[in-house]
């Protein structure tokens, strides 16, 4: 999880890569590190916590240089520490290397590099690489680094410099994402576009198993295990630098929030029929006789994905009359799952390098599934190793809570509900025409929903002391309270827990008191009076009551203390409008503790280590 730059060209290095890593903090923050070419010598600056303790520190003792890495760490191996703090050395000094990753046999290769004189000075399993480099070093840091990764068993997105190799960079990459970025005379490594962009938006990605020997002139790119040169794709990124900026928001967080409805109209953009009775889909690639043939769909996705596919299991079932199991991608990789060539598995991830994500598809594709991910970045490892793939078109997401991305993935998953349901027959045409005009209204209705901040926000100045939080939801709006729930704790580390309100009765109710406020969903729908006797039952505890439901429900309002209204729409959709008022109140409630919203402690953006 942790973020990679590489700079090699005419300019200062030091300040590129400490402007890419503020991209890429999102990435982790718990040290951070640039080792930069001065001269003939490899010089290293490394600080413990967040980045601005780095960059006060290159201010105070600059270094100047044309070739050098950055990184900023999320910790794995060896707590946060200035000497665990990535660049690593060799022994002499003369090699440098950032890693975001696990080398799963570094203790092997650390005993044997230790009987060979080797000496250790942190905790990581990033040290081993360095030293590794230097045993195969005869001249060409190319060869060395090739021959330290082929002893090396993990995942890794790695880049090494060498003291005598002056004009070039090495990177290579085994599951950890890792992309080239191509300037005019100067060429860039890093773990996302973002880092990039201020330079340029052509981009190679790396696929596993590849490396790169990187100069001025440009890079070539070899597989590890056998050295041949491989070809490679560049692609124009179509999002620019101010994209990923805060845009005179106080954090991405918020922003992010407030850039949904622009993102559901541009997941929406070209895909229903020109007569608007259909739903096209050119990236899913299983056809008519396969998607008949299908008797079940697997979702397989992590943290908010995972509440995102399960809004979709929903939809699927009710649209499309097929059955759908959701598992969380962790779990997935360690039982033996009931798959086969009549299974349609859906991955989502917003990052598409999501470590635990990735295994599921893998282990879906050697079982005979079709594969069709869910992703919001193109090039990115879902996207070249599934079957089909949809884009969510959400744009960078930066901070490490997920808002827009989630709805967006919501949307996509309506999409495909729709899409199976008409190519199974499962759908009658009227049904369909009113499910695509709702989700057309969709974009227009959020923006009502962004603009309810203000009033989110004098909830959260009243709750954000409490200590504990319940989050009920019913049907489609089970997935919101647990989303709902996980955003709190994400970001304000207040306790919450979602549940499906039908199950208050067997264990949660314990929790209310007038001090633990309810969230209730109380959308229209064939839950709704269920919903409401569920919200009786908290008032008779004296518990306090924060519904969200129709914007025209006077009945909602007999029993709740508070209602935050949103329009109505589609039950199946109203997961996609009923989250944002809980973003909102978990932002709010952090930005009254004064927490850092957009890097909470312990989290890292994209997880691409297990």
């Amino acid at each position: 999880m942790c973020g990679i730059v590489g700079y090699i060209g005419p300019e200062n290095a030091t300040q590129i890569l400490i402007d890419g890593l503020r991209k890429l903090e999102y990435r982790g923050y718990d040290s951070a590190g640039v080792a930069i070419l001065t001269g003939s010598e490899i010089q290293v600056a490394r600080r413990e916590g967040k980045l601005d303790r780095l960059a006060d520190a290159l201010k105070a003792e600059p270094l100047y240089g044309k070739l050098g890495i950055g990184h900023t760490r999320w910790a794995t191996h060896g707590a946060p520490s200035d000497i665990n703090a990535h660049p690593h050395s060799d022994c002499s000094g003369h090699f440098a290397v950032v890693h975001n990753g696990i080398i799963e046999n570094y203790l092997p290769l650390r005993e044997r590099l230790q009987a060979n004189g080797h000496t250790f000075v942190s905790e990581t399993d990033t040290e081993v690489v360095a030293h590794l480099i230097e045993e195969h070093y005869h001249g060409d840091l190319y060869a060395a680094v090739r021959a330290a990764l082929c002893e090396v068993v993990g995942s890794y997105a790695i880049v090494a410099v060498c003291s005598d190799n002056p004009d070039t960079m090495v990177a290579a990459r085994q599951h950890s994402p890792l992309i080239l970025g191509h300037g005019d005379g100067e060429h860039f490594v890093a773990s996302d576009v973002p880092a990039v962009l201020a330079h340029t938006r052509r981009v190679t990605y790396l696929k596993n198993g590849e490396i790169a020997a990187i100069t001025r002139a440009g890079a070539r790119v070899f597989n590890i295990q056998d050295g041949a040169e491989v070809a490679t794709e560049e692609t124009i990124v179509a999002w620019d630098a101010a994209a990923a900026e805060k845009g005179g928001y106080k954090h991405f967080m918020l922003k992010e929030i407030n850039e949904q409805p622009t993102a559901l109209a541009e997941t929406l953009r070209g895909r229903f029929s020109d007569d608007r009775a259909g739903v096209r889909l050119p990236g899913f690639k299983l056809d008519a006789e396969g998607i008949t043939r299908l008797n079940k769909v697997l979702i397989i996705a992590c943290g908010t994905a995972y509440h995102a596919g399960f809004v979709g299991k929903y939809a699927i079932e009710k649209l499309a009359r097929i059955p759908v199991e959701i598992d969380v991608a962790s779990e997935l990789r360690y039982r033996d799952p009931l798959i086969d060539d009549r299974t349609l598995a859906v991955v989502i991830s917003q990052s598409g390098e999501t470590a635990d994500t990735l295994a599921g598809l893998r282990e879906a594709k050697e079982r005979g599934a079709h594969v069709l991910a869910v992703t919001n970045v193109v090039g990115s490892s879902v996207d070249r190793e599934a079957d089909s793939v949809l884009y969510t078109y959400a744009g960078p997401e930066i901070a490490v809570a997920s808002t827009k991305a989630y709805t967006t993935q919501q949307m996509v998953m309506f999409l495909l509900a729709l899409y199976l349901g008409e190519m199974r027959g499962t759908l009658p045409a009227t049904e369909r025409a009113r499910y695509i005009a709702a989700l057309q209204r969709l974009p227009e209705q959020m923006k009502t929903v962004v603009d309810i901040g203000p009033r989110v926000r004098e909830f959260s100045r009243r709750f954000h002391g409490v200590h504990s939080m319940l989050y009920l939801g019913r049907g489609s709006n089970f997935p919101t309270a647990l989303e709902g729930a996980l955003k709190l704790k994400e970001i304000s580390y207040i306790h919450a827990e979602g549940y499906a309100a039908g199950e208050m009765k067997h264990g949660p109710i314990a929790l209310i008191t007038p001090d633990c406020p309810t969230v209730a969903l109380a959308l229209p729908g064939g839950v709704y009076e269920k919903m409401l006797s569920n919200i009786k039952e908290v008032k008779a505890r004296w518990g306090h009551v924060i519904a969200v439901g129709a914007e025209d429900d006077d009945e909602l309002r007999k029993y709740a203390d508070d209602v935050i209204p949103v329009p109505r729409t589609e039950e199946l959709f109203s997961p996609v409008l009923a989250v944002v008022p809980l973003q909102l109140l978990a932002y709010y409630c952090a930005d009254y503790l004064g927490l850092d919203v957009d890097q909470p402690r312990n989290l890292a953006k994209s997880v691409t280590v297990e």
